[in-house]
């Protein structure tokens, strides 16, 4: 069987919105669920009202006497053999987040639409009357809105419809008689239009710079491309030109190699030439003198003087005189000349490197800027820096937003915090520093120390891991009113320069800058730093020389 929606809540309580249980008549011909109407009555009762119907509101005096429906509940009960289920589906009641509507009685459905003109939220079945009422029509219906009380006058309990151009805030018309008298007002609706329109120009503006902004990521990511392919190209091309000057000098030591073993090879051949000539004519004279000494001892006078004269001759003697001895130092020359060229080649290696060492650092010049040379220009990349008081030494008073940092020989009421440093007078800035940074520290009283440092410097105890140019991680100037002294990892630079109450601070994070500068009618620079930075930088200050030393962080404009 099929019902339509109108057949489904006939069948149904419009108190619990459920299928009728035990369905009961009262006079005005209308039916709910017995114990729903007892209830309802029995509210009715408590609060000392008359008696009433929740559908038509026609009123009953006394009570009115509930009369069972017999056909009704014959109805229902066949209904409820087909699984009809004639309350609106869970999600279209109205749970903790969503708008309930204001005339639905008993567990209330979802509300639709509020109004602000009532002001109260409908149900689609309680929003009709504005859909068919002539007058009802005329309300400006929004969507469902838990904040409709908001659009009460909290003195007159009126709608506010008018907007006070003077206060700035949304009046009702009894507002413009007393406490709002004489100021400027115009309707809700007419400021809400002069503000859309702003709206639209702002909107237009945010939407321009968006595009404008887009159009710079764009360009950045294509420079980012730019400078990744460069990178890449000049990392291969210079392996490939590396790879070749190796491959030469290899070669240009085979060479010599194979030449100094060839001449070797001659050398010792030649030598050995000699070394036999020589070995032949010592074993002939050897022989030579072994037949003249047996012919020495001959006894007989005419053989020995026969014999004399073919024994005595001697064949041609290589004299040593010949010999061509080479320089002990041969090859000597060779080791020299190689270790000249070696000099010459390591001499022009380490000039070009520098070349290229200047045209790398001049692609990251491209991105960073050269260092300002005004303080018009310094300016320009100014920070409003605050101090972090988890990191003040409980003898440092801060004010003025906490920008400014006062010593004070009575310890200051500080929570524990362990980025406090314990011992040493200092505080560190509450913002990190990267990029391209300037800010302006003015001082008072016997000295201060203006620092940079990391933020995993040590807080705890005495130690100069804690101090503030004491330490690798940190770098720090100190000004008295005698002296400038800059100070990194326990090593002192004295200064020269003008001695001023403010000090100016330039820091290129990504290009390993940082200086100091004494600034008064001119800035003059008192030191610079030239590392690299392998995390961000915390401004810091140090005191604790007299009793009302002051450094503070300057709005700079």
């Amino acid at each position: 069987m099929y019902l339509s929606h109108l057949d489904r809540e006939t069948f149904s309580c419009s108190i619990c919105l459920d299928l009728l249980k035990d369905p009961v008549t009262i006079p005005c011909g209308h039916s709910y669920c017995m114990n729903c109407i007892k209830s309802f009555c029995n509210e009715e009762e408590e609060k000392k009202k008359i008696h009433s119907c929740p559908q038509c509101k026609k009123t009953f005096i006394p009570r009115p006497v509930l009369e069972k429906n017999t056909m009704l509940a014959v109805l229902v009960e066949e209904l409820k053999k087909t699984g009809l289920q004639a309350a609106p589906a869970d999600h279209c009641y109205a749970g903790p987040e969503d708008v309930a509507c204001d005339v639905c009685t008993g567990r209330k459905l979802k509300a639709i639409k509020s109004c602000l003109s009532c002001p109260a939220s409908y149900c689609e079945k309680h929003l009709q009357p504005h859909y068919d009422a002539a007058p009802l029509k005329k309300h400006e219906l929004v969507a469902p809105s838990k904040k409709l009380q908001e659009n009460i006058c909290s003195h007159h309990n009126e709608i506010l419809k008018i907007f006070c151009r003077t206060d700035q805030q949304s009046i009702c018309y009894l507002c413009t008689m007393d406490e709002h008298k004489g100021h400027e007002t115009v309707l809700a609706a007419a400021e809400r239009t002069e503000k859309q329109k702003e709206l639209e120009v702002r909107r237009l503006n945010i939407q321009q710079r968006i595009q404008d902004r887009e159009k710079d990521v764009k360009l950045l990511q294509q420079e980012v491309e730019a400078i990744n392919g460069s990178a890449d190209k000049a990392v291969e091309d210079s392996e490939k030109m590396f790879t070749e000057l190796i491959r030469l000098i290899q070669k240009r030591s085979s060479d010599v190699k194979q030449q100094v073993r060839s001449q070797q090879e001659t050398e010792v051949s030649r030598v050995k030439e000699l070394q036999e000539k020589l070995e032949q004519e010592i074993a002939e004279l050897k022989r030579k003198d072994a037949e003249l000494e047996q012919l020495s001892h001959t006894e007989d006078h005419n053989q020995f003087l026969h014999n004399y004269p073919s024994l005595s001759a001697l064949s041609e003697s290589t004299h040593s005189s010949s010999i061509n001895i080479g320089p002990l130092r041969y090859f000597e020359d060779v080791t020299a000349a190689v270790s000249e060229t070696r000099d010459k080649l390591q001499d022009i290696l380490r000039e070009e490197w520098t070349n290229i060492s200047l045209r790398v650092t001049e692609e990251d010049v491209l991105l960073s800027p050269s260092e300002p040379k005004t303080r018009a220009g310094f300016l320009k990349y100014s920070h409003e820096i605050t101090l972090d008081p988890n990191t003040a030494n409980t003898h440092l008073l801060l004010s003025e937003g906490n920008r400014k940092a006062t010593f004070m020989e009575q310890q200051q009421s500080y929570i524990d915090h362990p980025d406090r440093f314990t011992v040493w007078c200092q505080v560190l800035s509450r913002e990190s520093l990267t990029g391209r940074c300037y800010w302006e520290v003015e001082w008072s009283g016997g000295a201060v120390y203006v620092a940079v440092a990391y933020k995993d410097i040590s807080r705890e105890g005495s130690s100069y891991d804690c101090g503030f140019g004491w330490n690798n991680k940190s770098w720090a100037l100190y000004c008295d009113r005698n002296s400038s002294i800059f100070q990194h990892n326990g090593v002192k630079t004295p200064l020269s320069g003008p001695r001023s109450s403010r000090v100016g601070v330039y820091l290129d994070h990504r290009a390993g800058i940082l200086s100091f500068y004494s600034v008064s009618e001119t800035m003059t620079l008192l030191h610079r730093v030239q590392t690299t930075f392998t995390q961000p930088l915390y401004a810091g200050l140090r005191l604790g020389f007299t009793d009302g030393d002051t450094a503070e962080l300057i709005k700079v404009r």
